[in-house]
């Protein structure tokens, strides 16, 4: 590396006309500068310049030394503007995985903004599974709940509410209205778990007077996509825990009721993650404000800052 300075500094010197002019430009010494040719030179066992009181001049070796020096330079201040337009305008491809149950809000969250960018690709990877971000290259996760430790980089998109939700049908089918959660024990309950814990535990409280539910079913349904348990509950077949951004259009079509609503049943967090602590892209930034605005507008999301 210590080669490569001496060779821009000696591009300078040739293109200042002096090595008082190059150290000006780098803000060095003119004795710095002198050392730098000389050790070169000392190096390479040849001279390269021709020295005056008056001027400076290249010998036939140090005019093609030069050249490549120069090439030198013009290439890695290319790297060096690839990096600042790559801060600024989003192009390329960004690699982003996501649940499946992001497969509703893919289109409406990134749609517009992938086409005000038409330089920038979308490679969009959908799984429930966790997945090793490193060994898939992806630049951006898009995360659910709690995280796991690790050294990667989370930003809080927003909080979306938890609600109660069950079809016309299944509260049309029942002997009587839902006022409270202990009306709910015998219920059909669907739920969303990755993992084999036969038992959901319910924690609600009530909004005004701080009153508070805790009980434990057997749901009679269980998947580990978010999606399946909700077309389960449109379907008529029982209760779930859905979060709010999630049945929106749902709530106003009327194709789910939502039960209970002055009771608090806890929050999902939505996290952007990244893998590398160092400055971010532009298609990184700007993806993950684009999806912090999407996900802000919905109903039933807490704005983060």
């Amino acid at each position: 590396m210590e080669d490569f300075k001496r060779m821009a500094i000696f591009a300078s010197v040739v293109e200042q006309g002096s090595m008082s002019g190059a150290a000006r430009l780098l803000d060095m010494t003119p004795s710095a500068i002198s050392q730098h040719i000389r050790q070169l030179e000392r190096e390479a066992g040849i001279t390269l310049l021709h020295r005056s009181t008056r001027q400076l001049s290249l010998t036939d070796a140090g005019q093609r030394f030069y050249t490549q020096c120069a090439t030198m330079c013009e290439v890695a201040n290319r790297a060096r503007a690839e990096l600042a337009a790559e801060r600024q305008e989003p192009s390329g491809e960004l690699r982003m995985s996501a649940p499946a149950g992001f497969t509703q809000h893919a289109a409406p969250a990134l749609g517009a903004w992938l086409a005000r960018h038409p330089a920038l690709r979308l490679r969009l990877l959908m799984d429930d599974a966790p997945i090793d971000l490193i060994q898939a290259r992806v630049d951006l996760a898009l995360r659910f709940g709690a995280l796991a430790d690790s050294s990667w980089v989370a930003r809080l998109l927003g909080r979306s509410a938890t609600v109660l939700c069950a079809a016309p049908q299944w509260i049309a089918a029942q002997n009587q209205p839902v006022r409270h959660p202990a009306d709910l024990t015998q219920a059909h309950w669907l739920d969303m778990s990755r993992s084999d814990k036969p038992a959901l535990e319910l924690h609600w409280q009530h909004d005004a007077s701080g009153e508070q539910a805790h009980f434990q079913v057997l749901p009679q349904m269980v998947s580990n996509h978010r999606s399946a348990v909700q077309q389960f509950c449109e379907a008529g077949l029982g209760v779930a825990l859905l979060s709010a951004h999630d049945v929106t259009a749902s709530l106003r079509a009327g194709r789910l009721v939502r039960l209970l609503p002055d009771w608090d049943m806890g929050q999902l967090d939505i996290w952007a993650v990244t893998p590398q602590r160092d400055v971010q892209s532009a298609k990184v930034r700007q993806a993950m404000e684009v999806l912090r605005q999407y996900f802000a507008q919905l109903d039933g999301m807490q704005q983060t800052l």
